[in-house]
């Protein structure tokens, strides 16, 4: 092949364009989105209502030992929620200002919310080691009438482990679905009819 040739087919790969996205679709697009940052917003604000009002019940807990345990798992928790809460945030920005001007960019967009959707799920699991130290703390602190043997203290641990992550893991995907599932899937639905 000569310089000639290579020429040509370097230009006619140039002049291919991906497919652009016209006014009427990108408005059908950005119902979904708006539906999802609005819903981001109010996930936000509930999340920093419960940290306020864990850590406010923190404060009336007797003993202190009882009290310093608490808080400290309370902030422990906070520190994954505010990592996780970073990685929504990209994404919210993503969606706030979204130039979807081609298929491949809304595309991009698309991997992103599935991206998000990993995030998601992965900050609900992340909880249950904070679950079991919470039931670690409640059989600490909470009076039992006769203490409870060993194969009782294991077996509350282990069940509540594996009850917990698959808890988690389905509040997660509902609460995913229900507030940005859906609408992932109906901008996944218009990506399928630009392909078209």
């Amino acid at each position: 092949m000569n310089i000639d040739e290579l020429k040509n087919t370097w230009n006619e790969d140039m002049t291919e364009e991906t497919p652009e996205i016209s006014i009427e679709q990108r408005n059908k697009i950005n119902l979904p989105l708006e539906k999802m940052r609005k819903n981001m917003r109010k996930e936000f604000w509930w999340i920093i209502v419960i940290f306020i009002f864990a850590f406010l019940v923190c404060s009336i807990c007797q003993p202190f030992k009882l009290q310093l345990y608490i808080t400290v798992l309370i902030a422990s928790m906070l520190i994954v929620t505010v990592f996780f809460f970073s990685k929504f945030f990209k994404i919210y920005k993503e969606i706030s200002n979204p130039v979807l001007q081609t298929y491949d960019s809304l595309r991009d967009l698309v991997m992103q919310l599935n991206l998000n959707k990993q995030y998601y799920l992965s900050y609900y699991i992340s909880f249950a080691p904070f679950l079991v130290c919470e039931i670690l703390i409640v059989l600490e602190f909470i009076p039992w009438p006769k203490p409870l043997s060993e194969v009782k203290i294991a077996t509350i641990l282990i069940s509540t482990v594996i009850g917990g992550l698959f808890l988690l893991y389905i509040v997660g995907k509902f609460w995913f679905h229900h507030y940005y599932g859906r609408y992932i899937k109906h901008i996944e639905s218009l990506l399928e009819d630009l392909k078209k």
